[in-house]
């Protein structure tokens, strides 16, 4: 049809040109549309910058996590001033703002630098009920912000100590939780001022109640120590991959979740046949008091 004939065909039925107006804008929609990139899907991370001290003896970490759109941040168990000033003296030349010290249990190695920290930041310090100079210290399950976007929640978990407190970090779908002496990379603390079954209801139910994705950053780096004695319990395959990744990597921290320690970590898999044979017992509390001897043994 040519176009002389299309416009004759149109102007004697104007219903046609109604529909063929709307079939134009419908097709040039499309086209417009379809070439436009699509847009990312934005996701909200606080910024988390890991601070080893006493490397090569307590392997200890500090962690600096940061709101990235307040700048407001807060460092947990700055436990050695000299290494971890340092680094917030540069964060805040960048424009951080310290507000809070947060101590994960009482112990030196996590809370003996809060009287020095406090000489450089006077901020309020958060923690356990026998840190040193603490300002307050979060009930179960209570809450609070760092910035607009990040949300704590403290859980208790005593064993290690009766004041130990970890600390779940969201921002948006992003998640990290703070376990101190509670939790390590395949392993858990001692029971020193606990007992096993504190320590069961530390790891299998506050802590394994989180979800899957939440990352662990734990107060130290005893991957390697970790393994070597899980490998003794067991040889599971997830087993295996941790003792691979511990081998060739120095750091472990925010490189496994609370999924990933259900399967690796041998005092969460408590009903685990082959961990149960290992012990001899079948009771779970018997099989953590078991766990935990034959690894102080090491």
């Amino acid at each position: 049809m040519t176009f002389l004939a299309a416009r004759r065909f149109i102007l004697r039925h104007p219903r046609n040109l109604v529909i063929a107006t709307v079939g134009i804008a419908a097709a040039l929609s499309w086209y417009i549309l379809a070439d436009q990139p699509e847009k990312p899907i934005i996701t909200r991370k606080m910024h988390i910058e890991s601070i080893p001290m006493w490397e090569g003896s307590g392997n200890n970490y500090a962690y600096l996590v940061t709101d990235e759109k307040t700048k407001n941040a807060v460092i947990i168990d700055p436990a050695n001033p000299s290494e971890v000033l340092p680094t917030i003296k540069k964060a805040v030349d960048g424009g951080v703002k310290l507000t809070k010290i947060i101590n994960t249990h009482h112990h030196h190695d996590h809370a003996g630098g809060n009287e020095e920290m406090l000489k450089s930041y006077g901020v309020p310090i958060i923690g356990g009920k026998d840190c040193t100079k603490v300002s307050k210290t979060p009930s179960h399950g209570e809450t609070f912000t760092i910035g607009d976007n990040i949300k704590v929640k403290a859980l208790h978990t005593p064993c290690h100590t009766q004041d130990s407190i970890c600390y779940l970090f969201e921002d948006g779908n992003d998640r990290a939780v703070f376990t101190g002496d509670t939790l390590f990379i395949g392993g858990c603390g001692r029971f020193f001022e606990g007992s096993a079954k504190e320590m069961d209801t530390a790891l299998n139910k506050t802590l394994a109640a989180l979800p899957d994705d939440t990352k662990v950053y734990p107060g130290h780096e005893y991957t390697k120590g970790n393994v070597k004695f899980a490998v003794a319990v067991s040889q599971s395959e997830p087993i295996k991959k941790l003792e691979s990744y511990a081998s060739s990597n120095k750091q472990t921290q925010g490189k496994f979740t609370i999924g990933d320690e259900k399967q690796h970590n041998v005092f969460m898999r408590l009903d685990d046949p082959v961990v149960q044979k290992y012990t001899g017992k079948t009771e779970r509390i018997d099989v953590m008091s078991a766990l935990r001897e034959a690894k102080n043994s090491m």
